[in-house]
């Protein structure tokens, strides 16, 4: 009896803590889904660039999961599929994209004209996970590019740059049907690309990729509800605004959001070398995932907070967190919070002080170990 009681007083002291741990992530819930990841393999060899996928190397690479909706499994399936596949040498990374698509149209000719007024695929890459300093990559079914930089996400005063352009991009579009015909049914379109690593510059210095490495990287479909009429096509009018009904997003790793701008949600792409059967049996997220989620929790009620307060909470308490977490079986966590009116910097350490990480109110995030 007594050790059926022990047991029993132990599982209700721990489904306390968890509901308590539960409860800090509480309206929260959708910005913390675990993010997908995709192991690109490593090639010898350059790729021929034309959309259509031939080469054997394209063969082994796998597919990534269907795309969802922007905001997760909350709202339907997409209505048309969409995946990709990544390939990577010293010099490139090699992306390639298929979308289904009974109805293939596409207007837009010149270069940085605003691609997602047409159905796009959409490529958003952060190489050192820092949320600032990002690309952003916009294609049609025309392979008209857009191509933009942002220093920081638009929720923090980022402003996009046209200034920046992809040198070296290539890129083709593959046609399975015919282009601005609706008097026939498409099957889908594909994308191939070729991006230098030497245009993803920082500090005018370009990224040196090996294996083992990993970015950040989500792709983004915009997807417009059209009609045909006199022989085209047209986006669809909502009577109650006169203007088009709004596009649907289908991303790859779910947002939680209807915003691409939050890198902290894109998924991971690791880098793996030619040969990676045992790296891809262990890859995993990063440990420092778990931790990190806490500083981006601070983030997300210190703009709350500011929000209702008018300056940011100055002490965890006011945020109704804790000072010590744990991330994992005798793995304590300390966060600190320090502010001002208009800035706050927090910070979690791990493993005895050995590892750490700071984000600021600009949520850029710094690691500090």
């Amino acid at each position: 009896m007594k050790k059926n009681l022990y047991f029993i007083l132990f599982i209700s002291c721990f489904i306390v803590i968890q509901s308590k741990a539960q409860d800090i992530f509480k309206g929260y819930a959708h910005l913390f889904t675990p993010p997908l990841h995709y192991t690109a393999y490593q090639i010898k060899d350059s790729l021929r660039i034309d959309g259509k996928m031939n080469e054997p190397a394209w063969g082994k690479a796998p597919w990534s999961a269907y795309f969802l909706d922007i905001e997760g499994d909350a709202k339907p399936r997409p209505a048309h599929a969409t995946r990709f596949k990544m390939l990577w040498n010293t010099t490139h990374l090699y992306i390639a994209a298929e979308m289904e698509e009974p109805h293939i149209w596409a207007t837009l000719t010149q270069h940085d004209q605003i691609i997602y007024h047409d159905n796009d695929f959409e490529i958003f890459i952060d190489p050192d996970d820092d949320t600032h300093d990002y690309f952003e990559i916009e294609v049609n079914a025309l392979n008209t590019i857009f191509d933009l930089f942002l220093s920081r996400p638009y929720r923090n005063g980022g402003h996009l740059s046209t200034a920046w352009n992809a040198g070296g991009l290539q890129s083709a579009v593959y046609i399975n049907g015919t282009l601005n015909n609706p008097g026939d049914t498409d099957k889908k379109w594909t994308v191939e690309m070729a991006i230098p690593f030497g245009a993803l510059q920082k500090d005018n210095a370009a990224p040196e990729v090996k294996a083992g490495d990993r970015w950040r990287i989500n792709f983004s479909r915009v997807q417009w509800d059209t009609e045909i009429v006199d022989g085209k096509y047209k986006k669809k009018i909502n009577p109650a605004t006169g203007k088009p009904f709004p596009e649907h997003n289908w991303v790859w790793s779910p947002q939680g959001v209807i915003n691409m701008h939050y890198p902290e949600r894109w998924g991971y792409l690791w880098f793996a070398a030619e040969d990676a059967k045992k790296e891809k049996e262990a890859y995993g997220l990063p440990p420092s995932e778990d931790a990190k989620k806490y500083l981006w929790l601070i983030y997300y009620k210190q703009k709350q907070y500011r929000q209702s307060h008018g300056k940011y909470a100055d002490n965890l308490s006011q945020l109704q967190l804790p000072s010590v977490i744990t991330v994992k079986p005798g793995n304590e966590c300390t966060l600190q919070l320090t502010a001002v009116e208009k800035q706050f910097t927090a910070t979690v350490t791990c493993d005895a002080g050995r590892e750490g990480w700071q984000i600021d109110q600009n949520g850029r995030l710094t690691h500090i170990r």
